[in-house]
């Protein structure tokens, strides 16, 4: 069944200038990481993206294999209360090539055998300004294989940019890599929310100042510290804190 929702204009490259890849052996902290991927993001003319391990034929959510995403809490959320990865075409893609690809939204729409549930979810990505999803396959020296996503408008990619985008994804995993093997344990990957709560919480503000800096109400505030202190396997706050410093996630 088509979305009553008209597919977004193909849209060519944004024009952008810089040496993004050289700025990656600076970064200090998966903070940065994110930070610098938002930019990266940003100057592609992409709306989001997901740093991932390619998760398992056996896994079931995808946040237990994400690793960095500014991708919104609900997307997400939605993507596994109704069990997308098991019919992603995407994550199907990536256990077959080592290739980078690019997925429209259309073209996920019209695989046949695709579940009426994931109807919802496609209009959810489309509300949220997301028509094309670009992957960019990587693996550390282990073998170990992820991925790194960018999403957003549908943007006709010349070889040039596909090439520097790849460039760019082999250099932030190999940095994270490099930064901690920690959050391979994807009981510690925290999502760039909670990242943002612990780093103002490092900074002295209470849960209500939070909220009115994140445009959060101070319940989800909570909620958002409260699991990640149990992902850092924290007594309090401000224990959380101090082990999200030790392992970079904050400065």
């Amino acid at each position: 069944m088509r979305d009553t929702l008209m597919a977004e204009p193909m849209e060519k490259e944004p024009s952008r200038g810089g040496d993004f890849a050289s700025e990656i052996a600076a970064l200090e902290t998966q903070f940065d990481v994110i930070r610098y991927m938002k930019r990266t993001t940003q100057a592609f003319g992409f709306k989001t993206f997901l740093v991932c391990m390619v998760p398992s034929f056996d896994a079931e959510k995808l946040a237990n294999a994400s690793i960095l995403s500014n991708m919104p809490a609900e997307l997400i959320s939605k993507y596994d209360s109704i069990s997308v990865l098991k019919h992603s075409t995407g994550i199907r893609r990536l256990r077959e090539t080592t290739t980078p690809f690019q997925l429209t939204v259309e073209e996920w729409e019209n695989e046949t055998g695709r579940p009426a549930q994931t109807n919802e979810y496609i209009a959810m990505l489309r509300e949220n300004g997301i028509f094309q999803a670009n992957y960019f396959p990587v693996h550390d020296a282990d073998g170990s294989r992820a991925t790194v996503i960018w999403m957003g408008k549908r943007i006709d990619l010349p070889m040039t940019a596909m090439m520097e985008l790849q460039m760019i994804a082999i250099h932030v995993y190999n940095r994270l890599t490099e930064i901690g093997s920690f959050w391979k344990d994807p009981s510690v990957a925290l999502s760039e929310r909670e990242v943002q709560c612990l780093n103002w919480t490092a900074a002295g503000k209470t849960s209500s100042e939070i909220a009115g800096i994140l445009g959060l109400s101070e319940h989800t505030v909570n909620h958002y510290l409260n699991h990640v202190s149990k992902k850092l396997d924290a007594v309090n706050r401000t224990q959380a804190v101090v082990k999200a410093m030790k392992k970079g996630y904050i400065s």
